[in-house]
């Protein structure tokens, strides 16, 4: 394998960097040419870079434009604004079938249910060869061969036992492995894992998590890892982003983030993941108002009606992300450059 290019940073340069992309979707109004429609400003300039062997954990609430993120990245959804790199090569806005065929093959996507992104009445065998012989990723005489492959990578032994069963004969977990050996038969070097474990019960997740891990060791796969679930992005993080209405307010190597938290939503994420050590004299940060109210003037902060730590100026207008620390950005008034 050749070796990987290296950055100023000392690490890997990045496989796939978005670059202050943006996602509107117009909401309300009628059928009528004239009816007035609002925008949902679902993702609002968001930069980040997929590294080869690893993983970008991305943490917010639900709504907070996680999903949204990947779907982008996966040209599932067009862009509004910003661009998408990969490979040092800007995706056209409009791009043609044969090459987003090319480019999905290296950027594949785990969804969140893994019984709804499999066909039912389709064996597992059927679901891992078709994506090899749709990208003629082996000869057609190897295609079970690399099947039972990619079900042993997986963890699921004996894979000769599994290929012939039917989703519903699986566990969730099962599943879950079965989708990731689906998006692994293409060779991708990127994987979208959008809130993989969520649907799985706690007693196996770790053993998901665990096969992430050993994927990005050995395959210097690039991840993004998109959760709600802090404790997880802590296992499994190399570096962390923070969502919040569509916005990023922390990003930083995980470690730095989640021991010196610095944005008052990400010290509200921490104050709520249990401490058994703490015992009942833990106490919990208390954010004002409600979850992501609408802001009022517009150009406020997103935060302002939950943040306990709101000034004047967050009223008028929404901080820059700044870097306060080396490689650690925050979008907050609490800081200087911001």
């Amino acid at each position: 394998m050749a070796a990987e290019p290296i950055g100023r940073s000392g690490l890997a340069e990045p496989i796939l960097e978005a670059r202050d992309i943006t996602k509107y979707f117009p909401v309300g109004g009628g059928s009528w040419p004239w009816s007035r429609k609002r925008l949902l400003h679902a993702v609002d300039d968001v930069s980040l870079a997929l590294r080869p062997g690893r993983v970008t954990a991305l943490v917010g609430e639900s709504g907070s434009g996680k999903s949204t993120v990947a779907r982008l990245l996966a040209e599932i959804y067009p862009l509004t604004s910003g661009e998408i790199d990969f490979r040092g090569k800007v995706l056209p806005r409009r791009p043609s079938q044969r090459s987003l065929q090319a480019y999905r093959s290296q950027v594949q996507m785990i969804f969140q249910d893994p019984f709804a992104s499999l066909n039912p009445i389709k064996t597992i065998e059927h679901h891992i060869s078709r994506p090899l012989k749709i990208h003629h990723i082996v000869p057609r005489h190897e295609v079970r061969r690399r099947v039972y492959d990619l079900l042993t990578t997986v963890g699921l032994n004996p894979a000769e036992q599994f290929a012939v069963k039917y989703p519903h004969e699986l566990s969730g977990g099962q599943r879950q492995r079965v989708a990731i050996a689906r998006a692994l038969a293409v060779e991708p070097q990127v994987l979208l894992a959008d809130e993989p474990i969520s649907m799985l019960d706690v007693s196996i997740r770790m053993g998901i998590l665990n096969l992430m891990l050993q994927l990005k060791e050995q395959h210097r796969i690039a991840f993004l890892y998109i959760t709600h679930d802090i404790a997880s992005a802590r296992y499994v993080g190399d570096e962390i982003l923070v969502m919040y209405a569509g916005q990023v307010v922390e990003h930083g190597e995980t470690d730095a983030v989640l021991q010196n938290p610095l944005h008052p939503y990400t010290r509200l994420l921490l104050s709520a993941v249990p401490n058994p050590e703490s015992g009942l004299t833990h106490r919990r940060i208390q954010a004002r108002g409600e979850v992501q109210a609408p802001v009022d003037p517009p150009d406020a902060c997103r935060f302002l009606h939950r943040c306990p730590a709101a000034m004047d100026v967050c009223h008028t207008r929404t901080p820059r992300l700044a870097e306060v620390e080396p490689e650690h950005w925050v979008r907050c008034y609490l800081y200087p450059g911001t």
